[in-house]
C-alpha cells in the first residue's frame, strides 16, 4: 500500500456493501477482495474494494 493510500476495516467495508461479517469474510478468504493483514487486523485498501465493485458491475454488465 502506498503512503497515504486509504485502508478499511471489515466493519466498514461491511457498511459500504451492506453485507454481513460472514459475507465479507468469505469474499476475503475467495480472494474476491483483497486485503492485508497488519499484526491480526485485516484491512482492506480503498482502491481493492473499488477494484471489487468495478469488476461486479462489469459482470453483471455481461450477464
Amino acid at each position: 500500500m502506498t503512503a497515504g493510500a486509504e485502508s478499511l476495516t471489515v466493519p466498514q467495508v461491511m457498511a459500504r456493501l451492506q453485507l454481513g461479517r460472514s459475507a465479507v469474510y468469505d469474499l476475503l478468504r475467495t480472494r474476491q477482495l483483497a486485503s492485508i493483514t497488519l499484526g491480526r487486523a485485516r484491512r482492506i485498501p480503498a482502491h481493492a474494494l473499488t477494484d471489487f465493485i468495478r469488476a461486479r458491475l462489469e459482470q453483471e454488465a455481461a450477464a
